[in-house]
């Protein structure tokens, strides 16, 4: 794992820069970011995040999964956030791929997952539904607060997706 091994020697050689004393795991700005691990996304430089302002989700979409909500809960029941921002991006990975094609590779490495790849046709139209999920989820105590965002990595800039009036 020469990754690995690289990033711990990085880590041994900065311990002053990445120290948090006294920082509280209670997100300053009150609010959890929910993102697509795309590369390409840097969530500080475009919402203009320090360390220390926000709890940041990522996974494969920026999808409100189940485990997903776990981590909305937890953030909002445990530490405070009363505000979720959901960024997804112009293509991404999941756009158009094919859910039969990749439960059917998973299948033949003898794999069953419980969870499905989340693909998905439209980005916004996916987004919306994300939004509607989460303002419908009793786990979450604060459902007022959230927006959705579509990042395009090509020119940079961000819009905002309305929800759906459901």
């Amino acid at each position: 794992m020469p990754n690995a091994e690289n990033m711990l020697a990085v880590a041994g050689t900065r311990p002053r820069e990445l120290a948090a004393p006294g920082l509280s795991p209670r997100p300053r700005r009150k609010v959890a970011v929910l993102s697509c691990m795309d590369t390409r996304i840097d969530l500080f430089a475009m919402l203009g995040l320090e360390r220390g302002d926000a709890h940041i989700i990522r996974n494969a979409g920026g999808l409100v999964t189940d485990d997903v909500l776990r981590s909305l809960s937890a953030s909002q029941r445990l530490l405070g956030t009363e505000e979720i921002i959901v960024v997804m991006h112009d293509g991404c990975g999941l756009h158009g791929a094919s859910e039969d094609a990749f439960a059917q590779a998973l299948a033949a490495d003898g794999v069953l997952p419980s969870w499905r790849l989340g693909a998905f046709e439209d980005v916004e139209d996916t987004l919306r539904h994300s939004l509607a999920r989460l303002r419908s989820s009793r786990e979450l105590l604060a459902r007022e607060h959230i927006s959705g965002f579509v990042f395009n990595p090509e020119d940079g800039t961000l819009r905002e997706v309305a929800a759906s009036a459901e």
